[in-house]
């Protein structure tokens, strides 16, 4: 009796120290996380002269807001914020029409050279897209699209990772519901609509954040394809904004960093539980 008392009393020990040890490398993980972000949002209402200083001013002394008012006005984030807004809707929308499509079409259509097809999309995600940088700008060239809001978001408007994680959700759904709806006359587009999206949500949220977050963030494409001030995005903004202070303002940067960054960081915090939710119900399936 009393060496059982002993070696459950051990057990939980052991068990507590482990959850200790987790506990701090879970700490330690987040502040490797957490402190750049921290740098970036204290560095935005420091005055320049703090963010210089050595030893580092984690804490300012002086909070200066008017960073925010001379970025907002060295540089047209009106514009940026707009362009950025307008591209990010639409493009996601377009983005999750498509993938929806190819998913469902690639989970319950039978047609020739499925299994091929899906093949060569998933290849698409191996394949930087850089190589693609050139091929895209001549045919947008050509299309008279360069400085353009379709040239904007037309050439990024496929997601082969969106299909493939959508394709993998819908996998795993029950294909009696849709037999079932079948035999009451359902057609594809009705199946898609009223049971391949809702039994799909968590992964439909989960795909539509990543690729508000992939246009909202994408700095080459629209670097290229874009040649005047008025149609920049807020990435491309932020370099121009880089350009007009130079070195000298840093406050005024990290403020214009802070503006572009913070819309996704609260998109992120406010819709995190779906993201889990997603991968999580979305096993991989064959």
């Amino acid at each position: 009796m009393k060496v059982d008392i002993e070696s459950r009393s051990t057990t939980s020990r052991r068990r507590g120290s482990s959850k200790i040890i987790m506990y701090a490398l879970l700490v330690v993980i987040a502040a490797v996380f957490i402190m750049p972000l921290y740098w970036l949002f204290s560095s935005a209402v420091k005055p320049s002269g703090e963010i210089y200083r050595f030893p580092l001013e984690w804490i300012p002394h002086h909070l200066h807001w008017s960073n925010f008012i001379n970025a907002w006005h060295d540089a047209p984030f009106g514009s940026f914020f707009v362009n950025s807004i307008i591209v990010t809707v639409i493009g996601t929308a377009i983005k999750m029409v498509l993938a929806t499509g190819s998913a469902y079409a690639f989970t319950f259509l039978p047609f020739p050279f499925k299994r091929v097809i899906f093949l060569l999309l998933l290849g698409a995600l191996m394949t930087p897209g850089t190589i693609t940088l050139l091929t895209n700008y001549l045919t947008a060239s050509d299309l008279g699209w360069v400085d353009t809001y379709a040239g904007l978001i037309v050439p990024g408007a496929g997601s082969a990772f969106g299909m493939f994680l959508l394709r993998q959700q819908m996998m795993t759904l029950p294909r009696e519901v849709f037999e079932a709806a079948r035999v009451d006359g359902a057609g594809h587009l009705r199946i898609l609509l009223r049971l391949a999206v809702p039994m799909s949500r968590p992964m439909m949220i989960t795909v539509t954040l990543i690729s508000v977050i992939e246009v909202w963030n994408d700095f080459i494409w629209p670097l290229i394809i874009t040649t005047t001030t008025q149609m920049r995005t807020l990435p491309v903004g932020l370099l121009y904004l880089k350009s007009q202070e130079g070195y000298n303002d840093w406050g005024a940067i990290m403020a214009g960093t802070v503006m572009v960054a913070a819309p996704m960081i609260i998109v992120f915090l406010l819709a995190q539980r779906y993201i889990v939710a997603g991968f999580s119900g979305g096993a991989v399936k064959g």
